[in-house]
């Protein structure tokens, strides 16, 4: 059985919550595995299962709360620019240094494999390769690949979106439960949710500060300060290995990440059937082999990644 610890991290005016995942067992160059979580504003809790990789790997597994999220510090009095991915990209420089990782693989979830990305655009040193997981290159890829989606949803449900979207009345019960449905077809499909993003989702309920300013109020309507956010054009600055993982029914579309495809040199794509946006919870065998696959290509020399 692994090993859990946790500890809080300087930063900015707090702290970085971290929780450290070590195998009983550590495999000869096996490195770390850095997991950044979603939203943003969620937080690492419907990531947690990703633990398993720690004893399947024989590798120390990484989670944190990002700034503002979970666990870590929750700013007050802040202006919306402070919200930046900069911000973030600081924040896991700060973690690799504080845990003295100076060589790391990152596998980042919807929100956080856009965060990946833009680790992977800054050349963050201490990352060796990146596995982005249910990520849009571009917000407006997003948004066109989540208003094809909703035609797919019962003409009422699409309907109710449509009149409270107008309003901007987005607490409305009638649009919540719309918002359910999109979820239920896009995001998990596990009848009756899943514990572990059950516990992300009351903690951005708790404080959606970060959500709600970066991303807006829900999945599909993203009207917050990443409206505008893209890495399209600079993918090719990426020159660590890459792995790009969806769900066939995912809400990240292939429209959505088939620019990390195109541009980053070193990468791949996987699509898992059946699956949606939470894919390491649906399927999460099928999702730990592809991860564990390309780890130990990346680590082995095992021939083309991208194979």
């Amino acid at each position: 059985m692994s090993t859990v610890s946790e500890l809080k991290i300087p930063f900015k005016d707090g702290f970085t919550w971290v929780r450290v995942t070590s195998p009983d067992n550590n495999e000869q160059g096996a490195l770390p595995l850095v997991i950044l979580h979603g939203g943003p504003g969620f937080c690492h809790n419907y990531l947690l299962p990703l633990e398993r990789l720690a004893d399947a790997t024989g590798r120390v597994v990484v989670h944190y709360d990002q700034y503002g999220c979970g666990n870590s510090t929750h700013p007050t009095g802040v202006d919306e620019d402070f919200w930046t991915p900069a911000l973030f990209v600081e924040e896991l420089q700060n973690v690799l240094k504080a845990l003295d990782i100076d060589a790391c693989h990152v596998l980042g979830q919807s929100w956080g494999g856009m965060l990946a990305a833009e680790v992977g655009i800054a050349g963050v040193e201490q990352v060796k390769s990146l596995a982005i997981c249910n990520s849009p290159a571009s917000m407006e890829l997003w948004m066109q690949a989540a208003r094809e989606l909703k035609k797919q949803l019962p003409a009422e449900v699409q309907e109710t979106m449509a009149k409270y979207e107008e309003t901007g009345d987005y607490g409305a019960p009638e649009y919540q439960a719309a918002t359910q449905v999109y979820d239920d077809h896009f995001v998990l499909r596990v009848p009756g949710g899943h514990p572990a993003y059950e516990a992300s989702k009351q903690a951005v309920e708790a404080d959606p500060t970060v959500y709600n300013t970066m991303n807006g109020p829900n999945e599909f309507h993203v009207v917050g300060t990443l409206r505008e956010w893209s890495v399209v054009g600079k993918l090719d600055a990426i020159s660590v290995p890459t792995l790009v993982l969806a769900g066939e029914f995912d809400e990240a579309q292939p429209i959505t990440w088939e620019p990390f495809v195109e541009e980053i040199p070193s990468a791949r794509a996987v699509v898992i059937p059946g699956a949606s946006h939470c894919c390491h919870l649906e399927f999460s065998e099928l999702f730990d082999a592809e991860i564990i696959k390309f780890l130990n290509q990346v680590e082995n020399n095992e021939g083309d990644p991208q194979s």
